[in-house]
This record gives structure tokens, sequence and C-alpha cells, in this order.
């Protein structure tokens, strides 16, 4: 379940970032209250209904802070899981525990929050054919973990970021002075740089869908904020020549109706940024 840009390198970076950010120069209210040789366990509470996410990075953080702790996983990511339910027991030295429990916590409560909305938006469109994609509204330095909680929750990934596709936008295509402009410069660039990335073109209207279906050379065409009637016809006019993205104020009231327009993908960038984290504890006993 783990996808191939959560690399080890990553994974390492951020958590010692993250540690570094938190702890400084030390956890001084466990260094002053807890003995140096205390051991303890903990529970992992889950007080929410929703879809578990985050529990391999949890054991990663707690492995990469202290190699002897010992973590029993009940829970794995994708679980469905109910208030109530334990999803992991951690044990070991009392002060590696307390120090980094509010890292994890932080991380699986915001990853489950984000599995757990887009698993509910993809049983909205199940038998449609319509793929669920996140977008690039995300926290900073937290993207790739809020894209894996995408996944885990049975989402799929857009780009990664600005590197990894051609995305030619509303205020790019006014900027380059017109669709045509905008694709053409962009298939010079290319080739160019023997660079062999997607394009995918954002389009407003039916004029605009016409004009880069006689423009071509594109791979996806993006139908924003257009209506149902408007993007029925944006998709026969398409007719399956290049794949088609319904995008703009995606939401559980309408996602379905966007789906039977029979689109490809439906990017939803709420599923990143207004989510709600489960609420989780970790508690010793």
């Amino acid at each position: 379940m783990q996808p191939n840009y959560i690399t080890e390198e990553f994974l390492h970076k951020f958590i010692a970032s993250a540690l570094l950010e938190d702890v400084g120069d030390g956890d001084h209210s466990t260094l002053a209250s807890i003995p140096a040789n205390a051991t303890s366990k903990a529970r992992l509470i889950v007080k929410d209904n929703g879809i578990l996410a985050g529990t391999d990075l949890a054991e990663r953080i707690f492995r990469f802070f202290d190699k002897t702790l010992s973590t029993e996983i009940y829970c794995k990511d994708g679980t469905e899981v109910n208030s109530g339910d334990i999803a992991f027991c951690i044990e070991g030295s009392s002060r590696s525990i307390l120090t980094t429990e509010r890292l994890v916590l932080n991380c699986m409560q915001r990853m489950s929050g984000i599995a757990t909305k887009t698993h509910h938006l993809t049983t909205l469109v199940r038998g449609t054919g319509a793929k669920l994609l996140d977008t690039r509204k995300t926290t900073p330095n937290f993207r790739l973990l809020e894209k894996w909680a995408v996944r885990i929750g049975g989402g799929d990934n857009h780009r990664l970021g600005l590197f990894d596709m051609i995305m030619l936008k509303d205020n790019h295509i006014d900027m380059a002075g017109g669709i045509e402009q905008a694709i053409n410069r962009t298939k010079d660039y290319l080739r160019a740089g023997n660079k062999k990335l997607k394009i995918e073109i954002e389009t407003r209207n039916l004029e605009e869908v016409k004009k880069v279906l006689s423009t071509g050379g594109v791979d996806i065409i993006m139908l924003d904020n257009m209506g149902l009637t408007e993007m029925k016809e944006a998709v026969r006019l398409i007719a399956g020549k290049y794949k088609t993205e319904a995008s703009g104020n995606i939401t559980e009231g309408t996602i379905r109706g966007i789906a039977e327009c029979g689109v490809d993908f439906i990017s939803v960038g709420a599923l990143t940024h207004s989510f709600k984290s489960l609420d989780l504890s970790l508690k010793a006993f």
C-alpha cells in the first residue's frame, strides 16, 4: 500500500525535521519527570468512526527515535475503524513513547481524516467509472503524506507537484495569449528539452473545448466549473479522444451527477484542505 514516492530518504528527512521542530534541545517535561530506565505500555485508542491511516508511518517514527520500542499493530492502514477500537500497542522506554506521542498523533489524525473523506467520496461515485483525484491544495512539507492518505482511502493521486506533469490552467492560457499559443509553446518546450510529460489543459466552456480539439496535442482536458448539461456535451464532443477531468466546487451533493456525465476523473481539492481529522488518543495502560 506504500506508494513509490514514499521513499526511505523522504521518510528519514520528514521524521528528522518534524522531531527537530518539536523536540528542539530536549523534551524537558519528560526528561524532568520520568526516570531514564522507566518502561511503559500505551495503546492508540480510536475515538471516531472512519478509515485508519498512518500506522505504517507511526511505526517508522517510533523506530527512528528509539529502535528498542516494540509495536503491535491491530488495525492496518485502510482499516475501517469505530470509536473504541485499539489500533496498536507500543511498549518500551517511557521517555521515548512520550516524546514521539504528539508527532505520531498529529500525522495519524490528519492522514486518517483524509482517508476517511476520500473513502466516503469514492463510495458516492462507485459504478460510474470515474476516478477520484487529489490536487496540489496540500499542506507545505506534508503533501506526500496527504497524498499517501488519499491512496489509503481509495482515491488516486494527481501530479505530485509542478515537475511531473504539464497543467495549463486559465492563468497560463490567458498569459500565453490563448489556448493554441499555450499548447504549441508547451509542445515546443517539451521537444527542446526532450521531456516526456503529459499535458493537461483547463477549459471553462464549450468554445474552449472546441479550441483544444482543433489544436490537439494534449492528453487530458479539464472541464472546470461546468454545469451538468455543458459537461455532458463536452464529454460528447471529446468522444474519448482525450481523457476528461471534472474540477471546481465538487461536493458530496454534486459528485454523483458529475460522475454520471461520463468524465474519467474528478479532482477534489477538499480531500486535503477541508477534511476533519479523526480523533485518536495514545493512552498508557
